[in-house]
Order: structure tokens, then C-alpha cells, then sequence
């Protein structure tokens, strides 16, 4: 392992990959956790979920959001793929010594905006302020916790060849906003953060589907990394058609002139699901039915072949096959 942390370890890709493993899990004692985007226990009653994450977008406002819709929307995010309804969330922040107040006010009455739309309620928080250089503006730590259903729960014990991977529409609209933003490569472009709470959708997917075996919203990373760690965390293959990855024609118009590849940019408000076949017009019944989901598609399927267990593959416009990894090395630091 490297001695010292790089940008590249916040990236979500192989380097942040080997230090959860090498670091956090070996020392937290992790090493039979779900593997889900919160973790579960059970109270008296229940089964919980809880989830963690920290937003250190740069910069803190951008076309569609702010850093904190970011926080609200990431954490509602990751308790709603994991099965859970969300319910409270706590917030922490580090603020910069010279901080506007009248723009930390705005963060906060977006949050709580996001919060009302998702309907969840921010129970607890925390104020750290620092000499200013310590850090960069305002950074937010967040907390959530969700109730999981017996009903509702996910089933990726049961993931088997042929089911469908359906992706809730386009990818890297988030990565590319936070590019324009930033101002620093001469990028002009319309594209705004599709920064989304997405616990609607998933519950309502949830109560009308049988045949959803995991979710997962492809943030930092993008959609490869994503669905390289869902491989390979729970044993299975899945082959991607090109040609049905939605893309808007601005981000790929982005990533020819940058040199990104639009598989790694980051997303705010979309959600990948592996589901049973039998069960997939049903699912994209649903999700066209929500206005943030309306671009729902079929992206790929979970295939046979023993040397490919674990493994995500892409085949090409001209029929080839690839095969896809993590996200390897630095790519867009500070992009949540």
C-alpha cells in the first residue's frame, strides 16, 4: 500500500477500493457486512439501516444543486438502494473561519427543502469552525438511518443468469455540471447535476416488484466502478451493450474534448437494479411512470461462463468484447 493518501483515493476507484479493505473494514472488524450502501442491524422490532458519507463538492454550488442537497440527496441515496425507507439523517459541519453566512443559509435551507421532498427529518447536528486554510469553505457529515421492511427486502442471494441490470437513465450529468462549474477547463455547457432523492421510486418498486435482487446508486466511480464492485462482491457477471448506456449528447460532446470516459464520471440520482427477467417490463413500467426515472433502459444482463464469475464485460457498437474495471487513479477530485 501507498504511505500517504492522494486525491486519487477519494476518486472511488481501485485506491479507495484497497483502503476500505486494507484500512477500514480489517480495523471496524467489517469483514461480514452486507456489502450493501448502509449497513443493517436489527432492533427490537426491526431491521435498521444505517449509512455514513461526508460532501466535500467543489464547488459547493452547482448547476441543479448545492452542497447541501448533495448531503441530503447521497444519504437518502444510499439508505434507499439498500431496501431501507429513510427516516432521520444528522448533519455535521466544518466550516472555514471567513465562511458567508448568508451562504451557509442557503445550504442549509436546501437541505432542508430536500429533506421536506423526501420526508425525512434532520434530528441531530454538529458545528466545527477552523482557522481559515484548514479548510476549503464547508464540508458536511452526514448520518442516516432507514427502517427495512421484511417485505421490501433485497435478494441478491438469489441473482441468477438472465436477469436484467436496468439503469434509471443517462450517465455523467453530474460529473460534467461539476466541470462547468469549476470554470478552470473553459467547459460551457447546459448540463445541470441530476442531484435527485430517489427513496420514492425505490419504494414503489419495492411494494409492487417481487423480483428485485440489488440496487445501487453509481456515484463516485460512475457506472463501471459500480457495477464492478457489485460483481465481484456478489459473485456474478454481468455483459453491458454499449449502445444502450444512456448518454446525453453534451456529456459525451464533454468527455471527447476532455479525454473522460463517460462510464467513470460520477452520478447524483440514478439507480442501477439487477432484477429477475420475468419481472422487468414491470420494473420499467414504474420507473417511466417517475419523472426523475423517466429514461429508464435495459442496460445488460447477468451471463453463464465460469471464468467470467465476478466480472463486468461490455460488448461494442462493432460486436467486440471488453472487459471493464474500477476506476484507476484520479479522474475528478471533490466531485461530492
Amino acid at each position: 500500500m501507498v504511505k500517504r493518501i492522494s486525491l486519487a483515493h477519494g476518486e472511488g476507484g481501485e485506491l479507495t477500493h484497497q483502503l476500505i479493505q486494507d484500512i477500514f473494514i480489517k480495523s471496524f472488524n467489517h469483514q461480514q457486512h452486507t456489502l450493501l450502501d448502509a449497513a443493517l442491524f436489527k432492533s427490537t422490532s426491526e431491521t435498521l439501516a444505517v449509512t455514513t458519507d461526508s460532501y466535500v463538492v467543489k464547488p459547493i454550488f452547482f448547476p441543479g444543486g448545492d452542497i447541501g442537497k448533495l448531503a441530503i440527496t447521497g444519504t437518502v441515496n444510499d439508505l434507499a438502494v439498500s431496501g431501507a425507507i429513510p427516516k432521520v439523517i444528522t448533519a455535521g459541519f466544518i466550516i472555514e473561519e471567513g465562511f458567508p453566512i448568508n451562504e451557509l443559509k442557503t445550504i442549509v435551507q436546501s437541505m432542508a427543502r430536500e429533506a421536506i421532498h423526501a420526508e425525512v427529518s434532520i434530528i441531530a447536528g454538529d458545528i466545527k469552525v477552523v482557522e481559515k486554510g484548514c479548510v476549503d469553505s464547508l464540508f458536511i457529515n452526514t448520518t442516516g438511518i432507514g427502517v427495512i421492511e421484511d417485505a421490501q427486502a433485497l435478494q441478491p442471494e438469489k441473482i441468477q443468469v438472465g436477469d436484467y441490470v436496468i439503469l434509471s437513465g443517462t450517465i455523467g450529468d453530474h460529473g460534467v455540471a461539476i466541470l462547468s462549474a469549476r470554470e478552470e477547463l473553459g467547459l460551457m455547457t447546459d448540463i445541470v447535476s441530476d442531484c435527485a432523492s430517489l427513496n420514492h421510486v425505490t419504494q414503489n418498486l419495492l411494494k409492487k416488484v417481487d423480483g428485485i435482487r440489488l440496487m445501487r446508486d453509481p456515484t463516485r466511480g460512475g457506472l463501471a466502478t459500480t457495477l464492478v464492485e457489485l460483481c465481484e462482491d456478489f459473485h456474478f457477471s454481468v455483459e453491458l451493450d454499449e449502445l444502450r448506456i444512456p448518454i446525453r449528447q453534451e456529456v459525451e460532446g464533454a468527455c471527447d474534448i476532455l479525454g473522460f470516459e463517460p462510464m467513470y464520471l460520477a452520478n447524483e440520482g440514478k439507480v442501477v437494479i439487477i432484477v429477475d427477467a420475468n419481472e422487468k417490463d414491470a420494473v420499467l413500467n414504474i420507473l417511466k411512470n417517475h419523472e426523475i426515472t423517466k429514461e429508464a433502459t435495459v442496460i445488460g444482463q447477468v451471463v453463464a461462463c465460469s471464468e467470467r464469475k465476478g466480472k463486468l464485460f461490455m460488448t461494442t457498437p462493432i460486436g467486440s468484447k471488453r472487459r471493464l474495471f474500477r476506476l484507476s487513479g484520479l479522474l475528478l477530485p471533490r466531485i461530492c
